[in-house]
């Protein structure tokens, strides 16, 4: 019976070395894992970062080359839910290298961090304009609704000219003149349209607008001179279309002074992809300095 007794505790003895080795040897894996898991964890996010970096610019870009509303308005969404992924996935990068406890990664993620800050505030801008479509609103007018009333007053004048050219009277001559006075100078405004609506420039608009107005003035006085004329029908039609070409024209100019397509452009392709580089460069390196670390190579095995 004693010799039973001491056998048992004998077993129970080894079983419970065997149960203790069997713990030391988890927490040394526990131990030697965490590195190799922060490591991964790191590396991971970082990663993600990268693609939502990626995924907000090419979203940013077509919502800049977008034709409609609608399109610009999609893809702007798509921008800013890409960013603001982004700076969630920032935070979450800060806290695991802050945990590691690196001081080159810290410094790396600060400049990250930095040019992102600046990377969201140039977005802000640009996609609030993209969105507007001024310069093609102005386009869609020039080419729509004033193109009509060119084309009406110019037919109007095209019949009050081809009427008086076959008349020796002076006062038919007169007509002549004046219609062609007014049919070139309607003309002349509708080419001058199109570089207004593509100028960048503030002072070059303001030379376009100028010399819109001067022709203005001459094309109205032609007008006025031609109330006389025997062709009421046709100078009440060229009057009537001058007067919704010059309130069309008015509406063009309004919307080409926004300048929202020219201006969202110009940021992307100066200001945001500077700065988008700068964001892809500095989080390149953090990436780099990641794997470098040879202690989170691979993870740790006990003997």
């Amino acid at each position: 019976m004693k010799r039973t007794g001491l056998s048992r505790f004998g077993w129970e003895v080894a079983g419970g070395l065997v149960l203790l080795l069997l713990l030391v040897s988890l927490v040394y894996l526990q131990i030697g894992q965490k590195p190799f898991v922060q490591h991964a964890g790191r590396q991971h996010v970082a990663a993600q970062l990268r693609l939502l970096l990626t995924s907000a610019s090419e979203a940013e870009k077509s919502a800049v080359l977008a034709t409609t509303d609608e399109a610009s308005k999609e893809f702007a969404d798509r921008a800013r839910a890409a960013t603001a992924t982004a700076e969630q996935r920032r935070v979450e990068l800060a806290g695991l290298v802050e945990g590691a406890g690196l001081e080159h990664e810290k410094e790396l993620l600060a400049q990250f961090s930095v040019a992102f800050t600046k990377f969201q505030h140039i977005d802000q801008e640009l996609l609030e304009l993209a969105v507007k479509n001024t310069n093609l609103k102005a386009s869609a007018l020039l080419f729509g609704p004033f193109a009509q009333a060119a084309n009406e007053m110019d037919a109007a004048l095209s019949r009050l000219i081809a009427k008086s050219a076959s008349s020796s009277v002076a006062n038919e001559r007169k007509t002549m003149q004046l219609a062609a006075g007014a049919q070139a100078g309607a003309l002349r405004i509708q080419v001058l349209l199109p570089p207004h609506i593509a100028e960048e420039s503030d002072s070059k608009m303001d030379e376009l607008e100028a010399t819109m107005r001067k022709l203005d003035e001459e094309i109205r006085k032609d007008l006025t001179g031609l109330s006389s004329s025997n062709e009421h029908a046709n100078v009440q039609l060229a009057v009537e279309s001058y007067a919704r070409l010059s309130d069309l024209k008015g509406q063009i100019i309004k919307l080409s002074r926004e300048n929202t397509n020219v201006r969202s452009l110009a940021i992307s392709l100066n200001e945001k992809r500077l700065v988008t580089a700068t964001c892809q460069e500095a989080l390149g390196a953090l990436e780099a300095a990641i794997a470098e670390e040879p202690a989170a190579r691979r993870p740790f095995k006990p003997r």
